[in-house]
């Protein structure tokens, strides 16, 4: 059984807490917060201010995805704010700092995970994969909501599956990108255990009945 992650960057940034509360209702599993700074991705959304204020508001784990630059500077800031969940791109940032920052987020007591654009290959994420506890795979280009799934990442999942199996095969697999009812099924056949869904999560006439289809 797979588990959902509705991306809160398709939620009214009006009423966070009413659809943070709806997620709850609908029983997803994850609420995911998506972390841009206009820098490494060409926008710009929330921040620390905004995930330490949705904390107190539920109990599910918050999965903050940062997509910024250099994210060493801001991990721990991150974590204190609330984050159960704090996945960074290795894209981001050189290697070193990006284990340091890894050693960093589980030293503190979060999970940590790494992230991987459309264009950076599963190899890449070798000399990470032992000190990970999720990998994200992203199926569309980090930045904006909304986009087509790129089908063509899955190779991907499969190939960083079989490389976890081998050095750490605890660690779980998210899919983020694209995602809604037909979509997830290519995503859990290929390896994936958590599917983050922004646009087809609120845009469904029944979201109760969306978060059944992607956990089955």
């Amino acid at each position: 059984m797979a588990k959902i992650a509705p991306s809160i960057l398709s939620a009214d940034f009006a009423n966070l807490e009413r659809d943070i509360h709806d997620i709850e209702k609908n029983g997803a599993d994850w609420v995911h917060v998506d972390v841009m700074d206009g820098l490494f991705v060409p926008n710009i959304s929330i921040g620390i201010p905004v995930v330490k204020a949705l904390r107190p508001v539920t109990q599910l784990p918050l999965d903050v995805h940062l997509m910024i630059d250099r994210p060493i500077r801001y991990a721990e800031q991150f974590v204190k704010a609330g984050a159960d969940w704090l996945t960074i791109h290795i894209e981001a940032d050189q290697p070193q700092n990006n284990l340091a920052c890894l050693d960093k987020i589980r030293a503190l007591g979060c999970k940590a995970a790494i992230s991987l654009k459309p264009g950076t290959p599963a190899e890449a994420a070798i000399p990470y994969l032992p000190i990970c506890d999720m990998v994200l795979v992203m199926t569309v280009e980090p930045g904006f909501g909304g986009q087509k799934f790129m089908a063509d990442m899955m190779p991907k999942v499969r190939t960083l599956r079989r490389l976890l199996d081998e050095v750490n095969p605890g660690c779980v697999i998210e899919v983020d990108g694209g995602v809604d009812a037909e979509t997830c099924k290519i995503c859990k056949e290929s390896g994936a255990d958590i599917l983050v869904a922004g646009s087809a999560y609120f845009k469904a006439t029944d979201r109760k009945a969306f978060v059944k289809t992607v956990q089955a």
